[in-house]
């Protein structure tokens, strides 16, 4: 019988040109060490804050352009990445499901119909850096457990709003991003896991309170992973940050 596998799991990172994304290199060099069999990216890597519609006329929104988020998101994944790409034969599989961040690409080409042709979300580059890149909510299921950047629950397709919603919704494990805080359900009887993985971004949001900007900021680690059942381990970004930097 073959070993049980172990997932490593990046939360939203939302970078972008005027943030700090040094920690990406801890966390790369973590999973250098580490050597997971799965790397699995929630989605929302990129902020692409240049298309964000809710600031359009705000002083936020000044001076942004889409070469700047796109020539960012190279440069935070190069970050990431370095250390893993000098492991030798060791490969990961690397899965990352787009996030709504990203999706504002294609959203803005569809929109903009002058815009098609011109940019779309292989700008990213996300596949020549080795990823498998699974489309914004789509799940993909590894190992017995479905990722998605969102799952959604309702007939409006609004996200689950809590792990235990996802496990109900899903009937298995699963992992989502896209919110904030961190949220885990595992079922008494079957040991199925639903996890919200929260983010793993160093700085704060303007739209958030200070009470909302107080969460727990890391990665996960999934052991023994098997049918969808597993043992889950936070990685805070401070611990990464003083053994990794």
């Amino acid at each position: 019988m073959s070993r049980w596998r172990t997932h490593c799991v990046i939360p939203d990172v939302q970078s972008r040109p005027d943030v700090n994304t040094d920690h990406l290199r801890h966390i790369g060099n973590y999973i250098a060490e580490k050597r997971p069999d799965v790397v699995v990216q929630i989605g929302d890597f990129s902020d692409m804050v240049s298309l964000n519609s809710y600031a359009l006329g705000k002083a936020e929104s000044e001076g942004r352009r889409y070469a700047d988020d796109i020539a960012d998101a190279k440069h935070s994944m190069d970050k990431l990445l370095g250390q893993i790409r000098k492991q030798g034969r060791w490969r990961p599989e690397m899965h990352l499901t787009l996030g709504n961040h990203e999706y504002r690409i294609k959203r803005e080409a569809e929109t903009n119909a002058r815009l098609i042709g011109t940019i779309s979300m292989d700008d990213l580059c996300y596949r020549d850096a080795g990823w498998r890149v699974h489309d914004f909510l789509r799940v993909v299921k590894i190992d017995g457990i479905e990722y998605s950047h969102y799952f959604t629950s309702g007939v409006m397709g609004r996200p689950c709003s809590s792990s235990a919603a996802l496990l109900r919704a899903r009937h298995c494990s699963a992992t989502m991003g896209h919110v904030q805080k961190i949220d885990l359900a595992i079922h008494p009887n079957t040991q199925q896991t639903a996890l919200f993985c929260g983010i793993a971004y160093t700085h704060d949001e303007p739209y958030l309170s200070p009470q909302g900007q107080a969460t727990r900021r890391g990665i996960w680690m999934k052991h023994e992973v098997h049918s969808g059942v597993y043992d889950p381990m936070f990685v805070s970004l401070e611990f990464l940050r003083k053994k990794y930097s």
